[in-house]
């Protein structure tokens, strides 16, 4: 290898997943601070569902309409981006249920180690790598998120939630490793609106779930309100598809994971006056750090094989 190959592989290449990482958590940050006001408001999380999978069609449209409708309809396209929706929808819906059986400040934290899939799956199948700067990033990710999504509530404990938490837990995990996956072999776009289709089939679900006897707020502060909230969600899945396109998943994922708790602790902290807990305090110190490493990790040209 001559030097010039030398000096081509420690080159930092352009970021383009830094830009659609940080939309992300900015996006799911004010969303994940605004969300409990649809509860609040008188309006039930099972109809949440219904209008977040409603809100996902006018993102989807935008970027079908951009790419000029060049919807694939490949067996490989519709089944990778129903699974992602599915796995997506699926654990959103398994949560409803776990949240009624069990602890929130149990099933979150739970929840919260999804990434622990992803960069599993990412080592062994997709053998991404990255330096000790990420690779601290992510330890201190992991160790964050438990922490901040631990909040001490009333519930009954059970083996039931645990394992449905579980199940979540792999869902989810499993959702962003397959939308790498799939951004290897199928366009973004495409896999957004199969993601679409995938959370509206679990719609009906959700509507049977709910109970209508009990008073409903069907005002501007209710289902319009609760709209304007979830196109964050939305978009900030579609900017999180991106991400995984251009950028590790062993990265993203806890860089995503852990950086919106991280925005929603500090809206909170602003804007509502809540104080965090000592638990939580570490949390977002561990949080910021490791966005930090996260995002300082330097990105390099993999090193040119010899000719043979």
């Amino acid at each position: 290898m001559n030097a010039d190959a030398v000096a081509v592989s420690v080159t930092p290449r352009r970021r383009p997943w830094l830009g659609y990482a940080l939309a992300t958590v900015a996006l799911w940050g004010v969303w994940g601070a605004l969300s409990p006001l649809s509860a609040a408001h008188g309006f039930p999380d099972t109809l949440v569902y219904c209008v977040w999978a409603l809100t996902m069609l006018p993102p989807a449209l935008y970027i079908l309409w951009r790419g000029g409708w060049q919807l694939e309809r490949s067996p490989r396209a519709i089944g990778y981006g129903l699974v992602i929706g599915l796995l997506g929808a699926g654990g959103q819906m398994l949560l409803f249920h776990t949240l009624t059986i069990g602890p929130a400040y149990f099933v979150f934290p739970v929840i919260s180690l999804s990434p622990v899939v992803t960069i599993a799956l990412s080592f062994l199948l997709l053998r991404e790598r990255t330096g000790w700067q990420g690779t601290l990033g992510i330890v201190l990710a992991l160790v964050a998120l438990p922490l901040l999504d631990f909040s001490f509530g009333s519930g009954e404990a059970g083996l039931g939630w645990f394992l449905q938490s579980l199940l979540i837990m792999l869902a989810w995990g499993l959702q962003a490793f397959f939308m790498k996956l799939a951004n290897d072999s199928v366009r973004a776009e495409s896999i957004f609106a199969y993601m679409t289709v995938g959370a509206l089939l679990l719609a009906p679900v959700a509507l049977a779930m709910t109970d209508f006897s009990q008073p409903i707020n069907w005002g501007l502060d209710g289902p319009w309100m609760t709209a304007g909230i979830q196109i964050l969600n939305a978009v900030g899945a579609l900017t999180l598809v991106y991400a995984f396109r251009h950028g590790k998943a062993m990265v993203v994922a806890p860089l995503s994971n852990a950086g919106a708790p991280l925005v929603t602790a500090v809206l909170s902290l602003l804007f509502a006056s809540v104080v965090p807990g000592p638990l939580k305090t570490v949390g977002l110190v561990l949080a910021l750090v490791a966005s930090l490493l996260l995002v300082l990790e330097p990105e390099r040209e993999p090193a040119q094989r010899p000719l043979s």
